[in-house]
Formats: structure tokens, C-alpha cells, sequence
């Protein structure tokens, strides 16, 4: 018998170590970029207590370097899907069971060896494996993934002690419990930490879970995988494997014991799914639980009393941080006529500053895009942005070259047609689309931009007349999930802003809250009665 009520206090957010010249951090990265660039990793699925290797290799390649292999990883199949739903079932008895403290425990150990040892492995893999500079890959891999497991362990300690009242005579009480079955994890290229985060919220919850990641986010996954290893995390709980979507959907969602799905990704494909899902209620043994993020348009609208400092800054970050793939990036922009030719010149000028190339060239603001799909959909884009009586001009960009990387420009588009394809479109590249609207036209531009796009995942307004924004948060309620106040629309931090939208962007069951792990548990109540009634009738029968 053990005794306790074992509480995890809120964390505070992991700070941003911000790699100076001649910090000992930058140093660190920099070696081991050069020994992870050095050696060609051999990854396994880990499917239970086995690191499955099916000789069926698949190369990782640096965007940015396409040329050169950082290792290969081991492709599954449908069999391997069926071997880890297999596994997470054997596990769960015993997870499920696992005090909460040492289940908890567990996760808070992944945290700090990521902060700790493993914190350049993190970065640096994220770097060379998904492109991103380095400020990119720290506030990703390091910041936000150590935050998710330790604020997601503090939130769940409070949902754990929500209970019930109780009536005199009588005890009540709530047990939370993990779903009846497996849980799919599917995550997408652009955060190591959704990869990480989606897996491991359902899996602090109870579940066992089965994760599949996009194969351009391998080489980063693998290590989180072997961290939650490290840290203890038993076989079985978390099984990572690397199939094709459709296959994995296949087995999955025709499988008796899928209780749900955590996915980020395309709208399309979440669509799909759920159709699937629906198709074949009859034959699980529970209702699944569908939580998804997913698409984005996301906007920046500016008020003609906006500073032009302030929204020429808020788009160079929004749109083109991480090469715009983000959910959350600024794709629509929203300028007043009244300082149109002001941000145009400023944005412009400061965009030219940016350099663009490999993630090891520390100066470099923009580096590649993932693949080759996603660099020939963004210059078809361009392309025509370029004809003539296209409706469109470039401001500033548009270069594409995919000769040594999948290197795209930063690229801003003028739209004379609101409706123009580039407004509307998710792009998901470093593409920002612009259009000018008449300065005494506000409200009705916020019609448009409420109207223009059937996503509703991020969005910001910029501006120093107190009731424009009132207008606007007014307005644009439900066009954005997560809304920006003279800000750029990206960089959201767990435990400050939850993060998820609705409409086409997704579920809203917002990533890095309480609100998200209330999808993993299975709330039953207990009551217990201390003197039983021992007799049918009430008192309301007595006439005398």
C-alpha cells in the first residue's frame, strides 16, 4: 500500500539560449553538426522491445544539401503496423496500471536530458534533417518539447485532482482513465516538437500509442525516440514506425481496439481519415477520439493608424521564420493604403537582407524548403504570380533554385484580387501574398478577411487605435484560434498561448493545455453509499 496525492507544480517555460559569438552553446552545436554530418545513422522502427530493421533503406537527405546522406532508415510495411498495435496492446495493462508519479516521472526525465546532454542532438538533427537555422531548431526541438512534457505533466496533475462533492452519507469520486485501446499518433515534417508531443500526451495519460512520423522528420524522431528510451520509458507504450500513410491508415482504422487519433497535417488528409473513421464505427469496440490540427491561411490585417516598423517586422518574421512552414506562418497580408508605399519599401529592403543557405552557416536567416514536391508546387505558384495580366505582381524574391537544395526566395506577391489564388491557397513556403486595401475601408476589409479562407488557425492585427483592435478581435472571432495583437501570427509557447483552430484548420483542442489531455482519459464515476437504504418507499407515499 503507498500513500501520497504526488502534485507537479506549474514548470516555468524553458529559457531560449540564444547562441552569441563565443557562446558555449553555439560551440557545442557547431561540433556536433560536424559529427552528425560525419557519420550515416541506421535507424530502426522500434516496435515493441525490438529495433526492427526490414533492409528496405530509405536515405535521409538535408534539404538543404541534398547530395549528402545522414543515414538511411528501415521502411515498413503493413505487417509492421499490425506488429505494433500488437505490441502497444501487451504493453497496456501494465502502463495503464503504473502509478502516476512514476509514469509522470518519466516524462520529466526525457525533459531534462533534452535540456541537458542532449539538447545540441536535438537541435542539431532538427537542423540537418528539416532545415532549420538554429533559433529555429532551439525554440522546436529544445524549448517547446521540454515545455509540452513538463507543463503537460503539471496539467494533468490538476485533472487528476478534479473531483466531485459529495452528499452526507454518501463518498463520490472520478477516476480518469486511458482510452479502451491504441492511440495513432500522426505527425507531420515541420515541428520536432508536435512529433515529440502528440505520441507522449496520450501516452502520459495511459494510452499506449502507435506513432507514425512523416519521413522527412525521421532523423529527429529517432532521437526522441531514444531519449524516451533513456529516460524509461517501457516497450511497447510509444512504437515508432516508418510506413506510408495509406498503409498505416489501412491496418489502423479497420483494427477493433483504435480508440483515436492525434494528428497535424493537411486538411485533406484529416478529412479522409474521419470519413474512414466513420465508415467503420460498427465494428470498434469504443467512440475514437479525432483530434487534429491541421491546415492554415493564416493572416495579417493593419489599421491605417498601424506603425510601420511594427508590421514591416511582424511580416518578415510572420511569412518567412522557418521558410513559412508553419502552421501558423503569415501567408495574407492586409495592408491600408495609407502606408502601403512605406511598408512596401521597408519590407523589401529588409527582406534583400536576408541570407539564405545551409543551416551550418549560422548567418543565413533562410534556408531550404522540405522536398522537391514542396519546391515545385511553390515555384508553379511564382510562375504564374510572374505572367503577364496574371493579376499579380513580386514585390521583392522569387528565385528558385533546387540545383544543391530546394532553396526558394523570399517572396512577396501584390494581389490586385483579393480572391487571387495566392490569397487563398495554402501555400506552406516562404510566399507572402499582399493586398492593398482602401485606408477608410477597415470593417469591410475585415469581412474579407474573415470571408476569404475557410481555415481558422492564426491571424493578427496591427494597430494603436484601441478601437480598431476592439473591432477586430470583435470581428475576426472566429477566423483565427490563436490571435495576435500587434504581433507577427507565429510563436506560440505551451503554458502561454494553447495552440489549434477551428473550422478547416482543425479540432481546437488546443496542443500544450488541459483541454488536449481531456481527449486521452476516460472520465468514470464512483459512488459509494456508507448505510444503504433498506426499504423502496419514500416519504412522499405516507399520508400519515
Amino acid at each position: 500500500m503507498q500513500y501520497g496525492d504526488f502534485y507537479y507544480p506549474i514548470p516555468a517555460n524553458e529559457p531560449v539560449l540564444n547562441y552569441a559569438p563565443g557562446s558555449a552553446e553555439k560551440k557545442r552545436l557547431k561540433e556536433v553538426l560536424k559529427e552528425l554530418k560525419a557519420s550515416k545513422i541506421d535507424v530502426p522502427m522500434y516496435i515493441g522491445n525490438e529495433e526492427v530493421r526490414t533492409g528496405k533503406l530509405v536515405d535521409i537527405r538535408p534539404p538543404h544539401e541534398h547530395k549528402h546522406v545522414l543515414g538511411r532508415f528501415h521502411a515498413g510495411e503493413a505487417k509492421h503496423v499490425t506488429k505494433a498495435i500488437n505490441a502497444a496492446l501487451k504493453a497496456k495493462d501494465k502502463w495503464s496500471n503504473l502509478s502516476w508519479e512514476n509514469r509522470a516521472n518519466i516524462f520529466l526525465k526525457a525533459a531534462d536530458l533534452i535540456a541537458g546532454k542532449y539538447r545540441p542532438y536535438m537541435n542539431g538533427t532538427t537542423m540537418l534533417g528539416q532545415s532549420k537555422n538554429a533559433f529555429q531548431a532551439e525554440i522546436d526541438s529544445a524549448c517547446e518539447i521540454i515545455d509540452f512534457l513538463r507543463f503537460n505533466v503539471h496539467y494533468l496533475s490538476e485533472i487528476y485532482r478534479q473531483q466531485p462533492i459529495s452528499s452526507p452519507g454518501v463518498n463520490n469520486r472520478l477516476e480518469y482513465r486511458p482510452l479502451e485501446g491504441f492511440v495513432f499518433a500522426l505527425t507531420p515534417f515541420n515541428f520536432t516538437a508536435i512529433g515529440g508531443n502528440l505520441p507522449t500526451s496520450a501516452a502520459m495519460c495511459g494510452n499506449v500509442v502507435v506513432w507514425k512520423c512523416a519521413n522527412t522528420q525521421v532523423y529527429s524522431a529517432q532521437m526522441f525516440m531514444r531519449i524516451l528510451k533513456e529516460a524509461g520509458l517501457p516497450d511497447g507504450v510509444i512504437n515508432l514506425v516508418f510506413v506510408d500513410g495509406p498503409t498505416a491508415g489501412e491496418v489502423i482504422f479497420n483494427h477493433p481496439d483504435f480508440a483515436g487519433i492525434h494528428f497535424t497535417g493537411s486538411t485533406g488528409v484529416f478529412n479522409r481519415m474521419w470519413e474512414t473513421i466513420g465508415k467503420n464505427m460498427s465494428m470498434y469496440k469504443t467512440y475514437p477520439r479525432i483530434v487534429g490540427e491541421t491546415g492554415g491561411k493564416d493572416f495579417v490585417i493593419a489599421h491605417k493608424s498601424a506603425d510601420v516598423d511594427t508590421v514591416v517586422t511582424a511580416l518578415a518574421r510572420g511569412a518567412f521564420e522557418y521558410q513559412g512552414q508553419k502552421c501558423s506562418a503569415a501567408s495574407r497580408a492586409y495592408i491600408p493604403s495609407n502606408i502601403a508605399a512605406q511598408v512596401k519599401k521597408k519590407l523589401v529592403d529588409e527582406i534583400k537582407t536576408m541570407k539564405m543557405g545551409t543551416v551550418e552557416d549560422f548567418t543565413n536567416f533562410v534556408n531550404a524548403v522540405i522536398d522537391e514536391k514542396s519546391f515545385d508546387k511553390l515555384e508553379s505558384y511564382i510562375k504564374q504570380a510572374r505572367k503577364r495580366n496574371s493579376g499579380a505582381k513580386i514585390w521583392v524574391g522569387g528565385g528558385c533554385d533546387k540545383s544543391q537544395g530546394y532553396f526558394i526566395e523570399p517572396t512577396i506577391i501584390e494581389a490586385t484580387d483579393p480572391r487571387y489564388v495566392t490569397m487563398c491557397e495554402e501555400l506552406f513556403g516562404p510566399v507572402l501574398t499582399v493586398y492593398i486595401y482602401d485606408e477608410n475601408k477597415y470593417e469591410e476589409t475585415l469581412k474579407l478577411v474573415d470571408s476569404t479562407s475557410g481555415y481558422a488557425l492564426t491571424g493578427a492585427v496591427l494597430a494603436t487605435d484601441r478601437q480598431a483592435i476592439e473591432t477586430a478581435v470583435h470581428k475576426l472571432r472566429n477566423a483565427a484560434g490563436n490571435f495576435y495583437i500587434n504581433d507577427k501570427p507565429t510563436g506560440a509557447v505551451v503554458g502561454q498561448q494553447p495552440f489549434g483552430g477551428a473550422r478547416a484548420s482543425g479540432t481546437n483542442d488546443k496542443a500544450g493545455s488541459a483541454l488536449n489531455l481531456y481527449r486521452w482519459l476516460s472520465a468514470r464515476t464512483i459512488k459509494e453509499t456508507f448505510v444503504s437504504p433498506t426499504d423502496y418507499r419514500y416519504p412522499f407515499l405516507l399520508e400519515k
